[in-house]
C-alpha cells in the first residue's frame, strides 16, 4: 500500500473537550440517579448529586476526554508521525481542568486550539462503568460555549481548518454550535474534501434531528453504533430494523458533493461492522476474551480515530475498517480511552 505523506493539520476535529471522570459502581448507583447500564446522556439538575459523588468513590480515574477529542488523539497516535496530522477545536475553561485537559493534547502530539472563557468551569463526564457497561453522563459546562464568531472565525484558526484534508465532528457537538459545523462541512463539500460526522448518541436523533438533517447533505462517512443507528430510522421513518437495510437508505439519502457516494459505517460491538462498500458489507471484530475487557468507555470514538489514520493516508475503506478494529480492541483493555505509548499495528 502506497502510503501518502501525512502533514500537520490534515485531520481536524472540532467538538465538546471534556475531562472523565471514570469509576466502577453498581446497580443501586445507576438506579439512584435514573441511568441506563449502558448509555450517554447530558447532564440534568437532578445528577448534580451524581457528580459529588462519583469523585468521592475509592478508585476514580480522570482521563481528558470528550467524543472528538478521543478519536482525533487516537488517529494520531496510530500514525505517531509526524506530530500534529491533528487539530482540534472546543471551549474550555480556565481553570485546573482545563490544565489537564491541556497538558494531555500536547502529550498526545495534538495540535489543540481551545477557545478559552472564564464563566463557564472546564465540562467533565461522569462514566459510570458496570461490568462491560458504560453510562456516562456529560456536563458540558465551558464545552457548550464554544463561539463561531469569537474562534473558528477568526483567520488564524480558519488557515487551520483550510489545511486539513479531512474532518470529523461527532453528533454531540450538534448541541453546541450547528452553525460552526455547517461553515466546516461547506467547506469541505465545496473543495471536494472528506467530511465525517457521528451519531453519537440516540437523543441527537431524537432530540436535535433538524441541526443533524442540515448537516447530512455534506456527510461524506456517517459512523455511529446499532442502538443508534436504529433510533436514527425510526426518527427518518425507514420502517425497518435490518442493519444493513438502514445501512443503505441511510447511503442514499441527499447529498451535496455528488463526487463522492456517502458511506455508513454501524458498529455493533462485538457483532460484525456493518459498512457501505458499493453494497452493504459485515466486516467482522477482532476476538477478544471476555475477561480482557476492562472498560468499554472509547470503544466507538477509538474505532473512529483508527478509521481516520487510515483514512488520512487514503486507504482503501476495508483498511480503515482494520485499522479501527485493531484500534477499538486496544482501548477496551484500558481504562478509559487511553492508550499504550506505541500501536503494534502492521
Amino acid at each position: 500500500l502506497s502510503t501518502l505523506e501525512s502533514h500537520e493539520n490534515m485531520l481536524f476535529g472540532m467538538g465538546n473537550p471534556l475531562l472523565d471522570i471514570s469509576a466502577v459502581v453498581d446497580k443501586d448507583f445507576l438506579d439512584k440517579f435514573g441511568l441506563k447500564p449502558n448509555d450517554q446522556i447530558l447532564a440534568e439538575d437532578r445528577h448534580k448529586a451524581l457528580f459529588e459523588e462519583i469523585v468521592k468513590r475509592n478508585k476514580v480515574e480522570y482521563h481528558a476526554g470528550g467524543s472528538t477529542q478521543n478519536s482525533v488523539k487516537i488517529a494520531q497516535w496510530m500514525l505517531q508521525k509526524p506530530h500534529k496530522v491533528a487539530t482540534f477545536f472546543g471551549c474550555i475553561g480556565k481553570d485546573r481542568f482545563g490544565e489537564i485537559l491541556k497538558k494531555k493534547a500536547e502529550e498526545a502530539h495534538v495540535d489543540a486550539h481551545y477557545y478559552e472563557q472564564n464563566e463557564e468551569p472546564t465540562g467533565t463526564c461522569a462514566a459510570c462503568i458496570t461490568g462491560d457497561n458504560r453510562s456516562l453522563v456529560a456536563n458540558l459546562a465551558a464545552a457548550n460555549c464554544y463561539k463561531k464568531e469569537k474562534h473558528l472565525d477568526l483567520d488564524s484558526n480558519w488557515e487551520l481548518v483550510k489545511k486539513a484534508k479531512v474532518y470529523y465532528i461527532a453528533g454531540f457537538f450538534l448541541t453546541v454550535s450547528p452553525e460552526s459545523i455547517v461553515k466546516v462541512a461547506r467547506h469541505a463539500s465545496d473543495k471536494n474534501k472528506i467530511f465525517c460526522m457521528n451519531l453519537s448518541a440516540p437523543f441527537i436523533s431524537q432530540f436535535f434531528k433538524e441541526p443533524l438533517m442540515k448537516v447530512m447533505p455534506y456527510v461524506d462517512i456517517l459512523f455511529g453504533n446499532e442502538t443508534e443507528a436504529a433510533t436514527f430510522a425510526k426518527e427518518l421513518g425507514f420502517e425497518t430494523d435490518d442493519i444493513a437495510e438502514i445501512a443503505k437508505k441511510t447511503q442514499n439519502l441527499p447529498k451535496e458533493n455528488t463526487k463522492r457516494q456517502r458511506v455508513v459505517v454501524f458498529t455493533q460491538g462485538k457483532d460484525d461492522t456493518v459498512a457501505t462498500v458499493g453494497m452493504v458489507t459485515m466486516f467482522p471484530v477482532l476476538d477478544i476474551d471476555q475477561n480482557d475487557i476492562v472498560d468499554t468507555n472509547g470503544a466507538g470514538d477509538a474505532f473512529v480515530g483508527g478509521f481516520l489514520s487510515a483514512l488520512v493516508q487514503e486507504h482503501a475503506l476495508e483498511e480503515c475498517i482494520r485499522a479501527g478494529h485493531y484500534a477499538a480492541n486496544v482501548i477496551i483493555r484500558r481504562v478509559g480511552c487511553t492508550f499504550p505509548e506505541k500501536p503494534d499495528y502492521h
